[in-house]
């Protein structure tokens, strides 16, 4: 089943079934004819998805991003369709800081709107450069949120015109409003928190775009066939080809947001140990070879490795893996310098010091399509697409080392491997 590894919330009762068809109405879609789904943070559903033949529904043109909230619970779920690395960020944060409207909202209808800003389409990097701050559009189907507003303006117009409770239609219409309201001098139904800003992301657009915003300079980071790469404000913007390793390496380490293989981490993390046998089950199940049972098995690994000496030595990257644990034996760090440029990143892993490390660690794996860990924990929707083409024993390999192990105990595993 598509998304099977991820936190989606199974809608399957007829009323929220019917709250999450007006949602679609009031976008303009067709109501599905479906009496379970699931959904994720954002509400988006794959089962929707797949009923209006459409991936992109609340995604149009891949901007401002439109969102279908149910119940509260959608704050610990993830996003596994996005266009942009911080939709989930931002989603938590409107979420967060504005918890209490939300749930009263949701016990009363659907909260459905969009994550708005000043570009409507993206045709080229500037357009991208120009989302500086996001505000959250919402509506509900019963308008609880006009409504909030409406009453609010009847309140302030009772409190400061002296002859406005005499106004027997404004009286009655404020009576009906609050039926639907409740008292919102104690259960205010507006949000209060609906600006963000949107600094540092990556962007579906053009093949995949990294932006990392200094306090000087802007640096973006994508294929140079992107519409306007080098072109939209040279003047003010550092550009690096995606595929130019080394200086995507030299602009992460220089900018304090890369932590190079040293023993200080290395002998507290296994994310070296981990990748060095997702290299070689990776490569073992691209030459059809037979799988280990389990992720950790170095008897496998041995066994493989002598059995395909020269592919592992072409490669390289198995042995230079275990080099680095021979450097740092004594705690050491490694002289990068010693390390050919392809292959840095390898050995890396983001500063979890730094405020972009979970963009550092999606950009690193966009490098190392075998760690499916890191893919499935930091770029999700490449873990996605990359299941697409597994072989059946890899794919099924790669769910059950994931059950097995990451998904088991998340946030420990999470610790030792990227904290």
């Amino acid at each position: 089943m598509p998304y099977s590894f991820t936190q989606l919330l199974t809608i399957d009762e007829s009323h929220l079934v019917e709250r999450y068809n007006r949602a679609l109405k009031a976008f303009d879609l067709k109501p599905v004819k479906l009496d379970t789904f699931r959904i994720d943070m954002t509400g988006f559903s794959p089962e929707v998805a797949e009923a209006l033949g459409d991936v992109d529904y609340l995604d149009h043109k891949k901007v401002n991003r439109r969102f279908i909230i149910l119940s509260p619970e959608q704050v610990t779920l993830s996003v596994v369709h996005e266009s942009f690395s911080n939709t989930r960020d931002l989603m938590l944060e409107f979420f967060e800081r504005n918890r209490r409207v939300l749930y009263a909202l949701t016990i009363k209808d659907v909260v459905f709107g969009e994550i708005e800003d000043n570009v409507f389409e993206i045709d080229d990097i500037d357009d991208l450069l120009s989302i500086e701050q996001v505000e959250f559009k919402i509506g509900t189907h019963e308008n609880l949120t006009e409504k909030t507003n409406q009453l609010n303006m009847m309140i302030d117009r009772l409190l400061k015109q002296p002859d406005a409770w005499r106004d027997d239609g404004m009286l009655d219409e404020m009576v009906e409003i609050v039926k639907q309201t409740g008292d919102i001098r104690d259960n205010a139904l507006v949000p209060e928190e609906v600006l963000f800003r949107h600094e540092t992301f990556w962007a579906s657009h053009f093949g995949g775009v990294y932006v990392f915003n200094d306090e000087n300079l802007i640096t973006v980071i994508c294929d140079p066939s992107a519409r306007g790469f080098r072109k939209s404000r040279p003047w003010q913007i550092g550009y690096i080809d995606i595929n130019d390793r080394a200086r995507v390496y030299d602009f992460l380490e220089k900018s304090d947001r890369l932590q190079k293989p040293a023993g200080s981490w290395i002998e507290r993390s296994r994310l070296l140990e981990w990748r060095k046998h997702m290299a070689a089950i990776h490569m073992a199940a691209e030459q059809g070879d037979e799988l280990p049972p389990t992720l950790i098995n170095q008897t496998w690994v041995r066994r493989w490795s002598r059995e395909n000496r020269q592919l592992i030595r072409d490669d390289n990257r198995l042995p230079l893996i275990d080099w680095v644990y021979e450097q740092v034996e004594d705690w050491a760090d490694i002289d990068m310098d010693d390390v050919e440029d392809g292959l840095k990143l390898l050995l890396c892993r983001a500063n979890p010091d730094h405020q972009d490390m979970a963009l550092v660690n999606r950009l690193i794996s966009s490098y190392l399509p075998f760690d499916f860990i890191t893919r499935f924990e930091f770029n999700r929707p490449n873990f996605h697409r990359d299941r697409e083409t597994w072989s059946e024993e890899y794919s099924d390999f790669v769910a059950k080392t994931l059950e097995n192990t990451y998904l088991k105990d998340r946030e420990s595993v999470y610790e030792e491997l990227y904290i």
